[in-house]
């Protein structure tokens, strides 16, 4: 993973050092003297990530966070607060100040890094959100944040999975005037209950005497209605390992026992608020656009959103020297199966292709129908290698199970060819990126179908 991240510090010992930590995980690294600078620096450039000092000459850090969340064009920017504070009211005030989370100087390097990446990959989804969502704004589909709104002043949803009957009374009573909580004992009661029901958050205590936490946590992000839903838990003092491999697996936030009520109701509320407008986003997409640039048969994207999607993508990637990654599938003998089946037959086995490119790929790649029998996979951020992993991984879902035929029970092999491309170092067109996917796929055909081809580099 790499990014652009904004080191800012009046100190420029403490600059230096944390931009050698983030230069060795191949970070692209800016810096700053002061607000001032680093605000203009977010106004001129492209910034994923601020590390940001507290006590600055000029405007300290509480105000530079206050601007840049008031700010729409730098709202979205996930913002650290690195300082020597370590009292739980600097916390909450600056959680309040829009924060998205604090590292207390002498900065844990294990959590450094690890908080970077976790922040990262929850902006890259956010990002391809609202990037949707400008996208067909501009195609004049109206005014995309209307959908899901008018949840923002309700109490938060809350499941606390917490194994002792005392911490959970606590907690219960913290969150109250915040939100309404479930709370449970048994983690796979809870597993069950945030998958039934809705939440807008899952805090998690790490007080179990016989249950690994992170295996609750492993198991929310892998199901498909709680893969998106935010998770906080809450450790002992020391516990570093358990905090990084949390983030690792895509734990939103933590805590520290003990806990203060002021901050567990800031930092809640800020991953709240988070989940609506995420939420927000996704439901601006799905209802607003579905009509006009999707594909009625299959509920993918069609040809129209790819051709205006993909020329944002491509400009993105360009402009952060980014790689980007096209396949384009095709159903091998289609015709046989409509000269056989019928079109309806033919149908059923386009849904179902779909079905699995869907639950395939990943949730920032675009899936679209292209015409036909053919579809597109454009991935954002993806080298060539992981590129031909996801096209392996595809060829080998379509391949593994036959396609059931409802109206004659007819069960079908079928099988697909991938031709995949990527723009690294060359300047390309999106024309060109998908003509060479193209003849990748052309040459899949060629020599033999149910196969990955890359074009050359």
């Amino acid at each position: 993973m790499t990014a652009r991240i904004l080191v800012v510090d009046d100190i420029p010992a403490n600059v230096k050092l944390l931009e050698a930590r983030l230069l060795a995980e191949y970070f692209d690294v800016m810096t700053a003297a002061d607000g001032h600078e680093a605000l203009a620096i977010c106004e001129r450039n492209q910034v994923d990530l601020i590390l940001l000092d507290i006590m600055m000459p000029g405007i300290d850090g509480f105000e530079v966070c206050e601007r840049l969340k008031a700010s729409q064009k730098t709202a979205h920017i996930p913002v650290v607060m690195v300082t020597a504070l370590d009292q739980p009211a600097d916390r909450v005030r600056g959680l309040k100040a829009g924060a998205d989370d604090f590292l207390t100087k002498p900065v844990n390097d294990l959590q450094l890094i690890s908080r970077v990446k976790s922040l990262l990959r929850l902006k890259t989804l956010s990002d391809e959100l609202r990037i949707r969502a400008d996208t067909a704004h501009t195609m004049g589909m109206g005014d995309l944040m209307r959908a899901g709104e008018g949840r923002g002043d309700e109490a938060g949803q809350v499941l606390l999975v917490d194994g002792r009957a005392n911490s959970q009374e606590r907690i219960v009573k913290a969150l109250k005037s915040v939100a309404d909580v479930v709370a449970l004992s048994d983690p796979q009661a809870a597993l069950f209950e945030a998958a039934e029901n809705t939440f807008d958050l899952v805090i998690v205590n790490a007080n179990f005497d016989d249950y690994d936490p992170l295996r609750l946590c492993s198991q929310l992000r892998s199901l498909e209605r709680t893969r998106f839903l935010p998770i906080l838990i809450i450790t002992e003092q020391g516990a570093d390992d358990m905090v990084v491999r949390a983030l690792d697996l895509g734990v939103n936030d933590y805590l520290i026992r003990p806990v203060d009520p002021n901050e567990l109701v800031a930092r809640s509320l800020t991953q709240i608020r988070r989940k609506r407008y995420n939420d927000r986003l996704r439901a601006s997409v799905k209802q607003t656009i579905e009509l006009a640039v999707t594909d009625p048969l299959t509920g993918l994207y069609n040809r129209r959103y790819l051709d205006n999607h993909l020329n944002v993508l491509f400009n993105r990637s360009m402009a952060r020297g980014r790689p980007l990654s096209v396949l384009i599938t095709d159903i091998d003998r289609f015709k046989q199966v409509n000269d056989t089946y019928g079109h309806d037959g033919g149908d059923e086995v386009l849904r179902e292709f779909a079905n699995r490119v869907r639950s395939t790929i990943r949730g920032a790649d675009l899936a679209c129908r292209y015409g036909g029998e053919e579809f597109v996979v454009v991935m954002p951020d993806t080298s060539p290698e992981v590129a031909a992993a996801v096209a392996e991984r595809l060829r080998a879902a379509v391949e593994s199970a036959p396609f059931m035929l409802k109206r004659s029970s007819e069960a079908l092999s079928v099988t697909a060819s991938f031709g995949i491309a990527s723009r690294i170092g060359a300047v390309l067109t999106p024309d060109q990126l998908m003509k060479q996917a193209d003849l990748a796929l052309y040459e899949a055909k060629n020599t033999g179908r149910n196969r990955v081809v890359a074009a050359a580099a």
